[in-house]
């Protein structure tokens, strides 16, 4: 390999033989904390939180019936960590205003909003 960088035509002169330290060292830096918090310690937080969720939202509900529909399973064994949403009103402006507060989920048409909590933090 010579001191000058000379790369093949075409996609292939863009591989690299080896990937960049830099990243690299954050991804075993992320990959530690993985391993110090084990994945299924993750996963049981991820359902608790998302347990929690559940509640908070069915507590709002019965302040202001029909506020939102839970249509994700209501056992956690049957759901995983992220609840499927469906809110009276405009779905895609709630999620605008929920992205305005910092909260981030996904929309799926026609008017579902899907949220999961962090576990991670």
């Amino acid at each position: 390999m010579g001191p000058e960088f000379d790369p093949m035509s075409g996609a292939e002169g863009w591989q690299l033989s080896n990937p960049p330290i830099f990243q690299l060292a954050a991804l075993r830096a992320s990959l530690e904390i993985f391993d110090q918090a084990s994945m299924p310690a993750l996963r049981q937080k991820g359902d608790r939180l998302t347990s929690y969720l559940q509640y908070l939202l069915d507590d709002i509900n019965s302040l202001v019936p029909g506020f939102c529909s839970i249509i994700t399973p209501r056992d956690s064994s049957h759901r995983g960590s992220q609840l499927s949403l469906r809110f009276r009103g405009e779905s895609k402006k709630l999620l605008e205003q929920f992205k305005a507060e910092g909260v981030v989920c996904d929309f799926r048409e026609p008017d579902i909003i899907r949220a999961t909590p962090r576990a991670l933090v």
